[in-house]
């Protein structure tokens, strides 16, 4: 038996261990390869894909402007000092990292001279929720204070400077209730974090929205297109530039919304912010031509600057809370009971219908008597009545007892249906947020002769807003023409610089007779231009214009809280402006309102002045 010896066993073992060993690296190798360059550029894809954030980059608001080009809604340049929380990475939890940063934060505002604006909550949010971003904790901080922190030779590591459009409002308060304002997305918004066509983004810059008015209505069109962008992220969440050699990282800019052209008229919205200083109401200028808002007043208002970049919890607490609703806008959201300005609109449904003749005769003693009850006329007070009178003279006093002698001739139902032909009942579709269609009661509710009677006298359940009655009157001064109110005439692309055109809509053409017609506006005529007219203090020297005036009590029975109405259209033979004015608090729409309708026709008729004929005092 023949022995092994042990250098063959040795030698045995290591060509067996190298035989491994070469087969376990090119088990290795052959991995490598497949890893490396058979599936090389799909596992790359999947590691740049991981490390690829979406940022999503807001488009620049386009402006808002009057009918002549005057700015009433731009942007301007904000310059922010922003800082990247990663750059501040320290060992250890996450408060440490926030320590640093908070240190960093108030070394720059002991610089800037400027007190800290962020919390140690805002930066915790901040690094949970976008870390890879830049932290504003400055915003608007001027040049001055830009040129001091590059003065100081100081590490600025991680700080950068970031510059953001802001909106700003170069009128002031001036049709704030118009224009609207816009604000910064909140993070609890549903709509957000957006997507587009390619998916989600991981992240967001800060972005206005529109809360209100036109800002609010047009926000799609004003936003303009967001753009977006790509960061490569590593594991630790630091921010690294995408090389030219990605393929992903293009950018796409953002792009610059529409500018949008008012029919407003900054002038006369001045004029009719002017006739409402100091007092609670609504005024509307309309071109009863073609339905432009020239004005839309609503006071007391407020600035809407104070809301940019946000409002202050405090500042907002005393608009919320302020009993004189300074954010109601009362021209379209203010509902009213109309008194005395509904009258032509019963006398319309009356003499369309033949159920009245202009010439008819009724007799007023001062009231009209219900079964045992009395229906009052404002004359009542001086203990006596109006006697026998006609629509035109009816007109001019304003009779309550004529009207209601009419109304109950001529039914609820044709009253109705010629209100709601005018519009009264339903919003008048211009292109503002928060307008409601006010309350014209149907038919059904209108049973007994005392309810015809107070509607007849534009009181009971019937209301109204300012815009309304201002269409109302545009409606009369054309003959029946009734044009949806029209706010926004034309907008400008972005991208061509083409100005669309957005024309005027005449919803319905009445048709009243001449006679119809001539009655009611002769009769409106009287009312201003008579000496016993009840809005005789709107009369303007060398100028003709038809008008009603109406009071209207509110509020608890025995407080003898009244609000005044005015209605008017002028030149009467070629109107051009119709107007409502309503004010709270008033004495009577003839004393109250009407010296404020002549005082706006005064500038829109006369804007370089003129000697004004001041007309005796009349109630009304």
């Amino acid at each position: 038996m023949s022995e092994v010896h042990p250098t063959d066993v040795g030698s045995t073992r290591v060509r067996v261990v190298l035989a491994v060993m070469l087969l376990a690296v090119g088990y290795l190798g052959a991995k490598l390869w497949g890893i490396q360059v058979a599936h090389g550029e799909e596992y790359r894809d999947r590691v740049y894909q991981q490390t690829i954030r979406r940022v999503r980059m807001p488009g620049f608001r386009g402006r808002i402007l009057d009918r002549n080009g005057v700015s009433l809604a731009e942007n301007r340049p904000s310059y922010a000092v922003a800082l990247y929380p990663n750059e501040f990475r320290q060992r250890g939890g996450w408060s440490n990292t926030i320590n640093a940063v908070q240190e960093k934060v108030d070394e720059l505002s002991d610089l800037l001279g400027k007190p800290v604006q962020i919390s140690r909550r805002d930066i915790r949010a901040h690094i949970s929720r976008r870390l890879p971003l830049p932290l504003l904790a400055w915003r608007d901080i001027g040049e001055t204070s830009m040129a001091r922190l590059a003065e100081h030779q100081i590490s600025l590591r991680g700080v950068d400077f970031y510059v953001e459009p802001v909106r700003v409002y170069p009128q002031g308060d001036v049709a704030a209730h118009v224009i609207g304002y816009a604000r910064g997305r909140r993070d609890n918004d549903d709509s957000w974090p957006p997507r587009d066509d390619q998916g989600r983004f991981h992240f967001y810059l800060p972005e206005l929205r529109g809360e209100r008015g036109v800002e609010k209505v047009y926000n799609d069109m004003l936003a303009g297109e967001a753009g977006g962008r790509l960061i490569r992220v590593d594991a630790s969440g630091y921010v690294h530039t995408l090389s030219d050699d990605d393929v992903i990282g293009s950018e796409r800019p953002p792009s610059r919304g529409d500018d949008v052209y008012l029919s407003i008229d900054v002038d006369v919205q001045r004029y009719a912010e002017e006739c409402l200083a100091n007092v609670a109401g609504a005024a509307v200028v309309l071109d009863p031509r073609n339905g432009d808002v020239l004005a839309l007043a609503s006071s007391p208002r407020f600035n809407p600057n104070a809301f940019i970049p946000t409002i202050s919890t405090a500042d907002w607490t005393v608009l919320t809370s302020d009993p004189a609703r300074p954010l109601l806008n009362r021209a379209v959201s203010g509902f009213y009971p109309p008194g005395s300005t509904f009258k032509p609109i019963v006398a319309i449904a009356a003499l369309q219908n033949r159920l009245v003749e202009t010439d008819q005769q009724f007799n007023c003693p001062g009231y009209y008597q219900m079964g045992t009850a009395q229906l009052k006329c404002w004359i009542y007070r001086y203990n006596k009545g109006h006697g026998l009178l006609a629509m035109r003279k009816a007109f001019e006093q304003s009779c309550n007892t004529y009207f209601c002698e009419v109304g109950v001739a001529c039914g609820y139902e044709p009253i109705f249906y010629t209100a709601r032909a005018m519009g009264l009942g339903s919003a008048t579709g211009i292109d503002l947020d928060g307008e409601r269609g006010g309350v014209l009661p149907t038919p059904d509710r209108i049973r007994s002769r005392g309810d015809i009677c107070n509607v007849s006298i534009g009181q009971g359940v019937l209301t109204v807003s300012p815009l309304q009655m201002a269409s109302v009157a545009a409606t009369i001064a054309t003959g029946g023409k009734l044009y949806r109110p029209r706010l926004v005439t034309r907008r400008r692309q972005a991208g061509d610089g083409a100005v669309v055109n957005i024309p005027s809509e005449l919803t319905q053409d009445l048709e009243w007779s001449r006679l119809t017609t001539d009655a009611v506006r002769y009769g409106m005529l009287d009312v201003v231009e008579t000496p016993h007219g009840t809005g005789k203090r709107a009369h303007l020297d060398g100028i003709r214009m038809g008008g009603k005036t109406g009071t209207a009590e509110y509020g608890r029975k025995g407080d003898d809280k009244k609000r005044g109405w005015m209605i008017a259209f002028a030149p009467f033979d070629e109107p051009r402006y119709a107007i409502a004015i309503v004010i709270d608090d008033a004495v009577s729409g003839g004393i109250t309102v009407a010296p404020l309708v002549r005082q706006l026709m005064q500038r829109l008729l006369f804007p370089f002045g003129g000697e004004i004929i001041v007309p005796q005092e009349t109630q009304g």
